[in-house]
């Protein structure tokens, strides 16, 4: 073999290469990356501001896993959202409102949701104050 077909050997693997690099683009789950980015970047400091007061007030909330039912018993009473993130798909996501003036426990009913790892984002106000607690959590 002179180096000619080398040449021309070494440029069809690379084209070759580049081609199954652009068919694999085109398969990746459309939900691979963050749509809200530039949004999350712009409130990043608020946030963080939210998660330092849970550390600052000492206000973490319990959270409990038991068969179907999430409970989540706050310091105070609050008033907010819950939001369910599944890492694997987007579509999964579900937000609950939040308003636990009545007592400072909360039991939330997941039968509906799927089994496997979510990420639990609370984000609550108590007496005039606002909070942001994430914790990951298994449904089994």
């Amino acid at each position: 073999m002179n180096w000619g077909k080398g040449i021309v050997g070494g440029m069809v693997l690379f084209m070759l290469f580049i081609i199954s690099m652009c068919v694999y683009m085109f398969r990746v789950p459309e939900d691979g990356y963050d749509h809200q980015y530039y949004e999350k970047g712009l409130n990043f400091d608020k946030d963080f501001n939210k998660e330092q007061q849970v550390q600052r007030d000492h206000a973490r909330p319990l959270i409990e896993v038991s068969g179907k039912t999430v409970s989540i018993t706050f310091m105070k009473s609050a008033a907010g959202t819950i939001k369910f993130v599944r890492p694997a798909s987007e579509a999964l996501d579900n937000v609950i409102k939040l308003d636990s003036t009545s007592g400072q426990r909360i039991d939330i009913p997941v039968q509906r949701l799927a089994t496997g790892r979510w990420q639990l984002v609370l984000n609550w106000e108590s007496g005039h104050k606002a909070y942001l607690y994430q914790q990951e959590i298994y449904i089994k």
